[in-house]
């Protein structure tokens, strides 16, 4: 039907969105986006054609489609695949995209993946913003997804130099419709602070949580384990191949941190070894204090 004669037809901010890889967090882009009426149709792309199904069913997306498909026919593709899948992702899509495409990610490291998206876009790279929403959880899939999954939440852009100004916005208004807040970064910068906050607390939780599961007396342990070991395991859950290759994606910088947690343990064991009430004291104050102050400043528990 045609619009009628001094009518005002407003397009949504993307007409059509791509999500490779529809499950938490590229599920919840089309989710919030759906919400907020900020866009048309959405494609689901994925290797596995169940999951695009149930995304389906869900109301996730609206049709399935190919690499090649969403390539040709997508205004914002967003991928949420594990690191190690972009590059083949990325090649398979370049001959297919359209001038007018933006392409963006969900990816946890971004030194590795701007790399990968130079060698795998080749001058098509200016299409590529690199991004990070910081939300996420230990459930996976379809089933995940949640509308509300970035309000309040941010989301780190590293742009590139050849990224043009409209890109840079159009990306920062698709996240802002999303309820998230918008942080600029390079992507040095990013890896070294997110290997810090982000993927050292994982890759202790998982040790600790092997260690604990690979002891004799493991389920008695198991079956005593309170709210404490709750909370500290709870991210040991997550996806091993996406953290797997968040790992090796960002492995200088997260070895680099192990050495500082490392010292620090030193310094808190020694203090036990030698009975120093006083400087084990200080060190769980010092820490204590931190953390509220940290929880107080975020409005988090």
């Amino acid at each position: 039907m045609s619009a009628l004669p001094g009518s005002v037809t407003s397009e949504p901010l993307i007409p059509v969105l791509a999500v490779v890889g529809v499950g938490l967090i590229g599920g919840s882009v089309a989710l919030a986006l759906k919400r907020a009426g900020a866009v048309g149709r959405v494609l689901g792309v994925g290797r596995q054609l169940k999951s695009l199904r149930r995304a389906q069913e869900l109301g996730l997306i609206d049709d399935i489609a190919t690499l090649e498909q969403a390539a040709a026919q997508a205004d914002l593709i967003m991928l949420a695949t594990p690191i190690g899948a972009m590059g083949p992702v990325l090649r398979a899509m370049r001959g297919h995209l359209r001038d007018q495409t933006l392409i963006s990610d969900a990816g946890s490291t971004k030194v590795d993946v701007v790399q990968v998206a130079r060698e795998a876009l080749g001058e098509r790279i200016a299409q590529f913003v690199p991004g990070h929403p910081i939300a996420g959880a230990e459930t996976l899939g379809p089933d995940a997804a949640r509308a509300d999954l970035y309000e309040g939440r941010n989301v780190i852009l590293t742009p590139l130099d050849e990224n043009p100004a409209a890109a840079r916005k159009r990306l920062i208004a698709v996240w802002e419709r999303c309820g998230a807040r918008v942080m600029l970064m390079d992507p040095p910068t990013h890896d070294q602070v997110l290997a810090s906050v982000s993927h050292v607390p994982h890759f202790l939780s998982s040790v600790f949580m092997w260690q604990v599961a690979s002891s004799a007396n493991s389920d008695q342990r198991f079956a005593l384990a309170g709210t404490g070991f709750r909370d500290f395991t709870r991210i040991a859950a997550g996806s091993a191949e996406v953290w797997r290759d968040i790992f090796l994606s960002n492995r200088s910088a997260v070895l680099a941190e192990l050495k500082e947690v490392r010292q620090a343990l030193d310094q808190a064991e020694q203090a036990l070894e030698d009975g120093d009430d006083q400087a084990l004291y200080e060190f769980l104050e010092r820490a204590a204090l931190a953390r509220r102050f940290w929880a107080s400043r975020s409005g988090l528990k």
